[in-house]
């Protein structure tokens, strides 16, 4: 297993006017900040509109903020296969006077880091002020993403054989991963069982029942190495994010989680049917590996400054690749990593605090975003991790995808 640095000596210390050196960025140039987030309950059936939920997690997103409705002049969102609603109509229901910038993505779990990204950049041009980012969707009563074929590409022959759900092209990365570096179903269920750790402390995670290994083995095999405790949960639900400006968000109401890196990257061949991934060059490794150089740098940190993490969760293998990507833990040694206690919350790296997708909802990433800022703002109670000056955030699980890194202010 990675022997790395001693966290507990680390003293990550980031003046206001040493920030902007270490983000790397111009004296006048605008930084930025999440100053608030909202969630509506996760169900499994909400009996509500998508609109209604969108509406009602932009809300509270303004409200922990403290900003008014009337100042927020931006909309962002993403959704797959028409299950959720676009930005124009949540701005209608919010009745915002004016928008300066909208942005509807067409794609998954890959946006909302990137939709961060988006946002951060509109603001740092002053094409808005300030920007809600949002994911709603009823994802267990209404459209579900295990059914029905992504349009396009060579789906029309695939679908018909049988490969037609999400399920089978992660566990096909997966069980490549497990040829490459020797990993086990041990290691899979190895973070099944610590995220469940943190589900049973957080009140919103659909699935709270307290998970040991034997008890993850017992779990039915449904798509080998997959079994029902390594997959995602689909819920009905929303949450949202509120991003502006550094210097707006310190007289708001909560702490600003800054914005201090951001990267999007695609390997070879990406394309909205997911089959088009089957071109790809190396199946074991995923789009973190591609980016964490360019993050770190931007952020002026190495792997060793960061505090925790929250990793794009669909299925638990996606934790492995993105734990080796992101330099958090040697290649093929994640699962030992993790029955270390290394990603528990007294931890070198706390990583999936809220249970993440596998346990707290498939919201697409979008509720680990918002995680990471609660823990960034020392708001998750029982949970709560003691070092959170730094906090890594990915979004996406095959060949592109996004990440962030969030930092308390200084």
């Amino acid at each position: 297993m990675m022997t790395g640095p001693n966290r507990d000596s680390l003293h990550f210390q980031i003046s206001r006017t040493d920030k902007k050196k270490v983000l790397g960025e111009r004296p006048d140039m605008t930084e930025v900040a999440i100053a608030g987030v909202g969630y509506t309950p996760f169900t499994r059936k909400s009996g509500r509109t998508v609109l209604d939920l969108a509406a009602e997690a932009c809300r509270n997103a303004a409200a922990d903020a403290g900003l008014a409705l009337h100042e927020i002049d931006g909309v962002s969102s993403f959704s797959v296969l028409n299950d959720s609603v676009v930005c124009s109509a949540v701005a209608t229901a919010l009745a915002l006077p004016t928008l300066r910038y909208t942005l509807d993505l067409n794609a998954a779990g890959q946006s909302p880091c990137h939709a961060a990204q988006m946002a951060a950049m509109a603001i740092r041009a002053d094409h808005a002020k300030a920007i809600l980012i949002f994911r709603a969707l009823n994802g267990r009563s209404g459209i579900r993403v295990g059914h029905g074929a992504i349009p396009g590409g060579a789906g029309a022959y695939r679908y018909p054989i049988g490969y037609s759900a999400y399920l089978m092209y992660i566990a096909m990365w997966a069980r490549r991963y497990m040829i490459e570096t020797g990993a086990t179903a041990a290691d899979l269920g190895a973070v099944a069982v610590a995220q469940r750790w943190y589900a049973q402390r957080n009140s919103r995670a659909i699935v709270r029942e307290p998970l040991g290994i034997e008890t993850y083995y017992r779990s039915p095999l449904i798509c080998d190495p997959f079994r029902v405790a390594d997959c995602t949960s689909e819920v009905d639900g929303a949450c949202a994010v509120l991003v502006t400006s550094l210097e707006r968000a310190r007289d708001l109401k909560q702490s600003p989680a800054v914005i201090a890196s951001t990267a999007y990257r695609a390997g070879p061949r990406p394309g909205l049917d997911v089959g088009d991934q089957f071109q790809c060059d190396d199946y074991s490794r995923n789009f973190t590996g591609l980016l964490r150089k360019e993050l770190y740098e931007r952020a002026g940190i190495t792997a060793a400054d960061v505090c925790f993490a929250e990793i794009y969760d669909c299925f638990t293998s996606t934790v492995l690749f993105g734990l080796e990507g992101l330099g958090l833990c040697d290649r093929g040694e994640a699962g030992d990593f993790i029955r270390s206690g290394a990603t528990a919350i007294d931890g070198r790296v706390p990583t999936n605090t809220s249970g993440g997708l596998l346990a707290e909802g498939y919201l697409h990433g979008m509720n680990v975003v918002t995680e990471a800022v609660m823990q960034i703002q020392g708001r998750c109670g029982e949970r709560q991790v003691p070092r959170h000056d730094i906090g890594v955030v990915t979004s996406g699980a095959l060949v592109d995808g996004s990440a962030m890194i969030l930092m308390r202010d200084r």
